[in-house]
């Protein structure tokens, strides 16, 4: 695509260094706007991929889908890649696209306010700068606040204790005792790692999730020469990822059938994985398949049938110096204390406040639940575009497939704005309510509503999820439909 020309406005502040926020930047680039900054607390782009860096992290997605369509790479060492080669990736994404000069390393948001005068952005950053932009581009994903359990006695443990997504490097682990909180697709990924290194690994399972086998390969040398010199090949890969992919979505909502063959595949792979009918039993999931996410592994139930792995499915009653108490009385002794309990994430953008038109506060607009037309945009929160919001996340997709049709259609918005300086779209408040119910509809008959999963908030409304494939929204997200917002002028507006 030929770059248009070069526009000094409207002005972009996009928060956030992954692959949410380089989505954003790439497509403006690639439309030809440069007026933009990158703002990340951290020291380094990555997002999740910078952050868990825990034993065996990687991606349950292949990477042939799990890449963004105008990069592809046809050096991947394997069809599911680990967190380096990820954030290796998205480094040179950044490097190639000219990006790493325009982002602002160690720069967190405290807070971002609409100045309804000037129809401009005023951003505000922990240090206390404040930065102007026309446009506001949230980029900070859905996975990025890890959530501690509340357990009484948390703080009494005397040995080092950490979550998965701040591993703790600096702990030795061979040869001790390891008890790890939480059976969800980190600890499904970093249970076989420490049962390779640890005297004795004891996993406190709450409910149990279905896993299916993982259809891993290794590129080798050959493979990587053919996507380079014939990328038909890996398009030919992706595609056929993408097609099973969007399969198996439909299942989530329309298609029972597909439910159904998940049960079958998972119970197959439990029933050949662990002979053990004690242990089985405990493995075996007792909701629907697709309720919660299903996970990929050939390694976590053999490594729960090693000798020096216990899987306990007593409640948590007490964290103690020594270790952990269940319900039943006994007291695990451990020297570490592992937690792979998941992320906060239903509450989108916290810790920063956001405030609207007339001072609209975003946290409170969300009190029952967040909710944004297209998962993109907020009425009375004129020219501010989430990537990655709410109702955008996947069951059974490749996120980055739903990132890309976010960010086009943001620099849609940014193209549309560059015409109309001063001026700002805000989405009529009838046009979202009218896509929110329609949306929440379609939820109430997926599987999401058969059980408790981090999809939804605490009254039962499902907040994270996209109730359909991706080339559905793809169409719904394919143009920015001007009838469908306000424009706001301000003192210079047109």
């Amino acid at each position: 695509m030929a770059p248009t020309t070069e526009r000094r406005r409207p002005a972009v502040v996009i928060i956030g260094a992954g692959f949410g926020g380089l989505a954003v930047a790439t497509e403006l680039v690639r439309a030809g706007f440069h007026d933009f900054t990158i703002l990340e607390r951290a020291g380094e782009i990555g997002g999740v991929w910078r952050e868990n860096t825990y034993p065996g992290a990687g991606c349950d997605i292949p990477s042939p889908l799990y890449s963004f369509s105008h990069r592809p790479n046809p050096d991947w060492p394997m069809r599911f890649s680990l967190q380096a080669d990820i954030k290796t990736y998205l480094e040179e994404v950044a490097r190639e696209y000219g990006l790493t000069g325009r982002i602002r390393f160690g720069t967190g948001v405290a807070s971002a306010d609409f100045d309804e005068s000037s129809c401009r952005w005023r951003v505000r950053t922990e240090a206390g700068e404040v930065i102007e932009a026309d446009v506001l581009v949230p980029a900070v994903g859905q996975l990025s606040r890890p959530a501690l359990p509340d357990i009484p006695g948390r703080e009494s443990f005397r040995g080092p204790a950490f979550h998965s997504a701040s591993w703790d490097h600096d702990v030795e682990l061979a040869g001790k005792r390891v008890a790890v909180i939480g059976t969800g697709a980190s600890a499904i990924q970093f249970v076989p790692e420490l049962q390779r290194v640890a005297k004795h690994v004891t996993v406190f399972q709450r409910s149990a999730p279905w896993i299916v086998p993982k259809n891993d390969v290794a590129y080798r040398p050959w493979h990587r020469r053919l996507f380079r010199w014939l990328p038909v090949t890996q398009k030919i890969e992706r595609f056929r990822i993408w097609l099973v992919c969007e399969f198996l979505s439909l299942g989530l909502v329309d298609l029972p059938i597909v439910r159904a063959y998940l049960g079958r595949l998972g119970r197959r792979h439990l029933e050949r994985q662990v002979p053990d009918r004690e242990l089985r039993a405990k493995l075996t999931p007792g909701y629907a398949p697709g309720c919660k996410r299903a996970l990929f592994s050939n390694e976590y139930y053999p490594a729960l049938t090693r000798p020096n792995v216990t899987l306990e499915t007593e409640k948590i009653v007490e964290i103690l110096p020594e270790g952990v108490r269940t319900a039943d009385g006994v007291v695990h002794e451990a020297d570490v204390l592992v937690y792979g309990t998941g992320f906060q994430a239903s509450d989108f953008l916290v810790p920063m406040t956001v405030r609207g038109r007339d001072g609209t506060g975003l946290a409170e607009t969300w009190r029952d639940g967040a909710w944004a037309y297209l998962g993109i945009t907020v009425p009375r929160f004129p020219n501010l575009f989430l990537v990655y919001g709410p109702n955008t996340n996947l069951g059974g997709n490749s996120i980055v497939h739903m990132l890309e049709s976010q960010a086009r259609y943001i620099v849609g918005a940014v193209r549309t704005l560059a015409g109309r300086p001063g001026v700002a779209l805000d989405v009529k408040p009838e046009v979202a309510a009218r896509f929110d119910t329609v949306l929440q509809r379609r939820l109430g008959r997926s599987v999401w509503t058969r059980c408790s999963s981090w999809y939804r908030n605490e009254a039962g409304r499902i907040v994270n999820n996209w109730p359909g494939t991706v080339t559905q929204y793809r169409l719904r997200t394919r143009a920015l439909e001007l009838g469908d917002y306000r424009a706001i002028a301000g003192e210079d507006g047109a």
